[in-house]
């Protein structure tokens, strides 16, 4: 599916500082395949989000808002998807896409806090799988209550590190371990859709299908689907992020357009059909994972217990996928020298062993927040979801920038426009989200940026760096300026997660 691009010269950037060396034996580490690759996007993006999807959708919006929701999502993160494609083949050099494009556009603190902002994305997300991955365990083990009381945490905290160890076991490994629990996830699903496409109920599926008063506006319904649309898409970029390792780069771009389609066709099916089989108002109220109470309805007990099995094996492929993802997101800056050289160890297994110690240091300590703030699966997936959209954006407009100033695009001039008519479509998709996020996650989100700022302007005093331009203090004054005003309106209890 990827463009051939056989008569067009990649730009070669320049020379790149030499990645870290630690002293420790190295064992050349096996490719990832495209399979594998596919495997990765499929299983990054279908995690907990799909089995919770008919609630979540339906609880501010009926079916005509969540159309048109899925129709600006699936061609925003189409574009999306393409723009990673594109970036991925005429910059065949350039590892880690969501850092480097970043940084190729704006130079080091950009790239820094795009890669900082999808770390703690990736992070975070994890979190909120663990929290319904024991939510769901409470249908055959009521002591685990909502996810996150102290057993669920308890239990939680076991996983997380037993996962920990498996990874340090090799990357390849754990790859073949996703790729395992991604065919396995996706089983329950088609039986879902399936169930649903012969008990579906057209006079159901239309009753107030442009949603009750009480849910507001369509556009404020549209709205309210952003966030959750985009949190059931996040790891489309799993692959480029990963791109270092893969054994072609021209697979990078097809698995990334691969994975999307499938999930794409599978995320529509199980919102929509479900508004065939209950109405918007009892939708709203299931508890999560509501994919099993809409199963039950349709075939009886056993519908919800096939459900929670399959979400309890799906969450566990999610986070052994976005771990692997957290890791790599900092590990490669850390090569080049943009975060804490520390970050950049390997193992000899190719393992990015103190990137995978932090990420999953920040998983623990937050789940023990969890434990005191109550956070929920919904708040906790907002949040995760609006840190990484500011990446997204910046990959979106550094291939409107190659596009517009025709770099690698000599003589292909038809090529230029369509990729340039792409990438604005990614662009303006990208400044909708944060539009449609509202104040009070972008808000939470400066918080989380904030911090990242020191560590980066740590880094400027180990490797010499030059001090911050004109634009990047700006950048930085904006940042904790936000910061500053969010910490207040927590203190005051205006703002809450």
């Amino acid at each position: 599916m990827a463009t051939q691009l056989q008569d067009v010269q990649p730009v070669v950037p320049p020379s790149k500082p030499q990645p870290l060396s630690l002293g420790l034996r190295r064992v050349e580490p096996k490719r990832l395949s495209l399979h594998l690759l596919v495997a990765l996007v499929v299983g990054s993006m279908i995690g907990s989000g799909i089995f919770s999807l008919p609630q979540n959708m339906a609880a501010s919006a009926g079916a005509g808002a969540i159309l048109i929701g899925w129709l600006i999502t699936g061609v925003g993160m189409l574009s999306l998807a393409l723009v990673y494609q594109t970036l991925s083949n005429r910059l065949p050099t350039m590892d880690n896409g969501v850092f480097a494009y970043a940084r190729a556009l704006g130079g080091d603190f950009l790239g820094f806090n795009s890669a900082w902002g999808y770390w703690i994305s990736a992070w975070i997300g994890n979190v909120s799988y663990l929290v319904i991955l024991f939510a769901a365990l409470s249908y055959f083990f009521p002591l685990f209550g909502e996810g996150n009381n102290k057993a669920a945490i308890a239990g939680a905290s076991v996983v997380l590190w037993s996962l920990h160890w498996m990874i340090l076991r090799g990357m390849r490994t754990a790859a073949r371990a996703n790729a395992l629990t991604t065919v396995a996830k996706v089983v329950p699903l088609l039986l879902f859709i399936g169930v649903l496409i012969a008990s579906f109920q057209r006079e159901t599926f239309m009753v107030d299908f442009w949603g009750t008063p009480a849910l507001g506006s369509t556009l404020d319904q549209v709205k309210s689907t952003m966030l959750v649309t985009v949190w059931v898409f996040i790891g489309i970029e799993g692959a480029s992020v990963f791109s270092a390792r893969a054994a072609e780069r021209a697979n990078v771009g097809r698995a990334t357009v691969i994975g999307f389609v499938i999930t794409l066709i599978l995320l529509i099916a199980v919102s929509l059909l479900s508004l065939g089989i209950l109405r918007q108002p009892e939708l709203a109220v299931l508890k999560n994972p509501s994919m099993a109470g809409v199963l039950e309805a349709a075939v009886g007990p056993w519908g919800a217990v096939l459900i929670s099995i399959g979400l309890i094996i799906s969450v566990g492929g999610a986070l052994l996928a976005w771990t692997l993802l957290a890791a790599e997101s900092v590990f490669t800056p850390a090569k080049e020298k943009v975060m804490p050289m520390a970050l950049a160890e390997e193992t000899t297994r190719s393992v990015p062993a103190n990137a995978l110690w932090l990420t999953n240091g920040c998983i623990q300590l937050f789940l023990l927040l969890t434990l005191y703030s109550s956070a929920s699966y919904l708040a906790l997936i907002s949040l995760a979801t609006s840190m990484i959209l500011l990446p997204y954006l910046f990959s979106s407009v550094y291939a409107l920038k190659l596009t517009w100033q025709g770099e690698t695009y000599a003589g292909h001039r038809a090529l230029q426009v369509r990729d340039m008519a792409i990438a604005t479509v990614a662009a303006l998709y990208c400044g909708w989200l944060l539009y449609a996020a509202g104040p009070k996650y972008l808000l939470l989100s400066a918080l989380l940026y904030a911090p990242g700022s020191l560590i980066y302007l740590g880094t400027l005093k180990t490797r010499q760096g030059q001090p911050l331009s004109g634009p990047e203090t700006g950048v930085l004054i904006i940042i904790w300026a936000a910061a500053i005003y969010a910490g207040r309106m927590l203190w005051s209890g205006t703002l809450t997660l």
